[in-house]
């Protein structure tokens, strides 16, 4: 099963090797590059094999692009800097812009505050963006650059990955709850039309 994901760093250059280096600090070779910004990952979320194409969005202030970026994504991970309040107060309005772009509204979503390992430096409480990502009623995680906590980065990607799982299956029953609707429908109508 395939899942791509639209990592979008906001002013965050490089982001990707960070999430490379954090998703697989063991192999060398786990991301495959498929473009500048893409990699492929594959991973083992709850005993089903995925593979992530991960496009990393750092650093682009064009709409246009980013826009046909969020066409192309199935899930999305928002990370912000705990140590810069600017590139957290740009969250809201990236995520308004996402459920422009991707309708219907509530997409798959999780939010990242990169540098935790910075807690001195920090300018953004946990708290704040735990309440952020409750509005969005989306995951929040919170991690850093350092090797020993590259599980939050990981544990992100698979609850988007789960996230995408569930919507999905809920968008698969609810065209068939209406696919069934229409055939009863039809029905309905052939034996109204047969009987009179």
């Amino acid at each position: 099963m395939s899942r791509k994901s639209l990592l979008t760093s906001l002013h965050e250059p490089d982001t990707s090797q960070f999430f490379q280096k954090q998703l697989c600090p063991l192999k060398k070779r786990c991301f495959s590059r498929l473009a500048e910004s893409t990699y492929r990952h594959q991973a083992n979320v709850d005993d089903e094999v995925v593979t992530m194409e991960i496009l990393d969005t750092a650093g682009q202030e064009d709409v246009q692009q980013k826009e046909g970026h969020m066409r192309w994504g199935d899930g999305f991970v928002i990370v912000y800097d705990i140590t810069d309040r600017g590139s957290f107060e740009e969250v809201a309005p990236l995520r308004s812009l996402l459920e422009e772009v991707k309708k219907p509204k509530n997409v798959p979503l999780v939010l990242v505050g990169n540098k935790s390992d910075l807690d001195h430096a920090r300018q953004v409480g946990t708290e704040e963006g735990e309440r952020l990502a409750a509005e969005m009623a989306c995951a929040f995680y919170e991690c850093s650059a350092c090797a020993s906590e590259g599980g939050s980065v990981a544990e992100a990607f698979y609850e988007l990955c789960r996230e995408v799982r569930r919507r999905k299956a809920m968008q698969g029953k609810a065209r068939r709850r209406s696919s069934t609707t229409h055939v009863k429908q039809a029905i309905n109508k052939m034996l109204t039309k047969i009987s009179s």
